[in-house]
């Protein structure tokens, strides 16, 4: 990223910072903006990631932006906009629906730049949810994390063509680097899963939040398919956190020993 004016402020705004792909995208963000001169600022409910952040030299600013209570959506926005005001902010960019409504009305009483990012497809099953949907469209910008996902949300919310612009997540090379895992890491990670050195069974692994869209479930019936044709030499790794989605946890659970796979996924 090319140097930015001394007085650069971004303000991103994101539900929590536990685990997932908008959670990472923030807080690189945010050290880019801070390696090229800039201020960051990530206004969030907090969690795991947050420490990373403020390592990097990004600035938590703490608050209940994750709830979706309308009495709380308007407080946020009376916080954010002491925060834009305070800290002069140049531009608000939203990563979630539920912040996005504070962040907009925030931005507008400020007259601050609004952009927001599309991390996904949200399901939109009726008009009040096609509504929720579209605050991610209402500001200067949308950003979306794939062309499908650009498709989708012009056809969607009808958005202006040249107002959408696709941006695919990247990934620190440097950072994740695969040389930086050592065989000892390796093994480490085989004895914690039960495959040990003579364990010759293919490995598949799914890394991703224990979400409906991510497939889990696919995966399950997949593999009990495979196991009824005699073809049960593999094991399935879910390597994820659930967020709190109990009832699906349990429903791959109990697929898994319906389908009789408790010893491979």
């Amino acid at each position: 990223m090319a140097s930015l004016p001394q007085d650069f402020a971004l303000l991103q705004v994101i539900p929590e910072l536990e685990t997932g792909g908008a959670e990472q995208t923030a807080i690189d963000i945010a050290q880019a903006v801070v390696n090229a001169g800039g201020r960051a600022y990530v206004a969030t409910r907090g969690g795991r990631m947050a420490a990373r952040l403020e390592a990097d030299g990004g600035r938590l600013v703490q608050m209940p932006v994750h709830s979706k209570n309308p009495l709380v959506m308007m407080g946020n926005a009376a916080r954010l906009i002491d925060l834009i005001r305070k800290e002069k902010i140049s531009v608000v960019h939203a990563r979630s629906r539920a912040p996005a409504f504070s962040a907009l009305w925030a931005a507008h009483a400020t007259r601050v730049p609004f952009v927001a990012t599309y991390h996904g497809i949200y399901n939109a099953r009726s008009g009040l949810k096609r509504w929720y949907n579209a605050v991610m469209t209402r500001g200067d910008l949308v950003i979306a994390n794939s062309d499908y996902t650009r498709d989708h949300v012009i056809a969607a919310h009808e958005a202006a063509p040249d107002k959408v612009i696709s941006i695919p997540r990247g990934v620190d090379l440097a950072r994740f680097d695969p040389r930086k895992v050592t065989a000892a890491r390796v093994q480490a990670l085989r004895d914690l899963w039960g495959l040990g050195p003579a364990d010759g069974r293919t490995v598949f692994v799914l890394g991703g939040r224990i979400t409906r869209l991510k497939g889990h479930r696919t995966i399950v019936d997949a593999a009990a398919r495979l196991k009824g044709e005699g073809r049960g030499d593999f094991v399935i790794l879910f390597v994820g956190d659930d967020q709190g989605r109990t009832e699906y946890r349990q429903e791959i659970q109990d697929a898994i020993q319906s389908g009789g796979l408790a010893d491979q996924v």
